[in-house]
């Protein structure tokens, strides 16, 4: 697949939205990449990573130039699946146009992003005034972020501190925006972690409970103590930290039986004002007030974290308000990101395109916004690099 015009947002990022990547498959995403970031003088190293118990991901380092500073760009090529094929009104890999909106599965989520950054990238390094800039490019576009993310952009950064790679800034093209392009940047995430509590009671009638053992009884105890008061009010760049259950499931369809076992997940969103082993001692401390014996089991999916406003959410706010005339808020809401990963290697921050329908059925991006967006990447580049 080629690309007729590199410098135009839409032609790159309709070339995107035709590459079927639903992870953890590649779909020749990649491979576009490579042939457009070649030309312009990146190094591409195509790194596959897989480990036991999960699937094999392809995974894309670029850089062009070998001196300081480096400023990085991170996205991924993967998409969720289509949903209900039928409900779309074009081809999710289609890339089509309507109503000056491009519509696709990753429109939004985020191949518009790296469409807008290639092309500001094309633009910026094919301007004769631009062409002794001092530092380097690195991008790592991953093909897992959608997924568990386990051999995406962790084992990039891994690589890439194995070889002595490094970035001094990082933009990540996620959705950002909330209502208009530009309103929002993000300068951290909350944390992320899934509980599932189990609590194990002893079958039996229900006209003889005396003889059995209800785990729901206890069950909504320890929910309601979970949920009569909030973990906090929030922070300055944080909202309040949220405690969303997400299913209650006994199995039981009689109503004459008292069941064995009752199980609830949830799911808590914390800010900057715990770790996860503190979230972890706030759930236990309320569970332990119902005194009845429960199971556990917590996956953490990512630590909250804040890279405090500096001058890469600076240098990004001054070049939405150029652009668009907008002044940026800078906020942390949202879900993960692999944000979470590369704020332990470089400065990081977050900007793109509206959220409103990633993962929609018709996910899209109006096509002047995406021009504008990546009219924005080419200025904060400039900016940058002070040229």
């Amino acid at each position: 697949m080629s690309v007729e015009n590199p410098a135009s947002a839409l032609e790159v990022s309709q070339a995107l939205i035709r590459c079927p990547s639903v992870t953890p498959e590649e779909g020749g995403a990649l491979d576009l990449m490579e042939t457009l970031l070649k030309p312009l003088g990146f190094e591409c190293q195509r790194l596959p990573f897989d480990c036991a118990n999960t699937y094999g991901v392809d995974n894309l380092y670029a850089r062009r130039g070998t001196s300081g500073p480096v400023f990085g760009y991170g996205g991924h090529t993967d998409v969720v699946p289509v949903g209900d094929l039928q409900a779309w009104t074009v081809d999710p890999f289609g890339g089509a146009v309507v109503d000056g909106k491009l519509i696709g599965r990753g429109a939004v989520d985020m191949k518009g992003s790296i469409g807008a950054y290639v092309a500001a990238l094309t633009r910026f390094l094919n301007a004769p005034q631009n062409k002794n800039f001092d530092g380097s490019l690195s991008l790592i576009i991953t093909g897992d972020e959608e997924g568990i993310g386990q051999n995406g952009t962790k084992k990039v950064l891994e690589w890439m501190a194995d070889k002595g790679e490094t970035m001094d800034v990082c933009l990540i093209g996620e959705p950002t925006s909330n209502d208009v392009l530009g309103d929002m940047v993000k300068i951290g995430r909350r944390g992320s972690m899934n509980f599932s509590l189990s609590v194990r009671g002893i079958q039996g009638h229900t006209a003889y409970p005396q003889l059995a053992s209800n785990p729901i009884h206890p069950l909504v105890t320890m929910l309601h103590n979970l949920l009569e008061e909030p973990l906090d009010s929030g922070t300055e760049h944080f909202p309040p930290s949220s405690l969303q259950l997400t299913t209650i499931d006994v199995g039981n369809t009689t109503t004459n039986v008292i069941p064995a076992d009752a199980k609830a997940h949830f799911n808590v969103r914390f800010s900057d004002l715990y770790s996860s082993e503190q979230v972890e001692a706030w759930v236990r401390e309320r569970l332990h007030r119902a005194d009845f014996e429960y199971d556990l089991q917590i996956r953490v999916s990512g630590e909250s974290f804040l890279c405090p406003p500096g001058p890469l959410s600076g240098l990004i706010s001054q070049s939405i308000e150029k652009i668009t005339g907008i002044k940026a808020e800078l906020g942390t809401s949202g879900g993960t990101s692999d944000a979470r990963f590369i704020k332990d290697y470089a400065t990081v921050a977050e900007f793109g395109l509206l959220n409103d329908t990633a993962h929609k059925v018709d996910e899209h991006c109006s096509v002047q916004e995406l021009e504008d967006l990546s009219r924005i990447y080419e200025s904060m580049l400039k900016g940058y690099f002070k040229v």
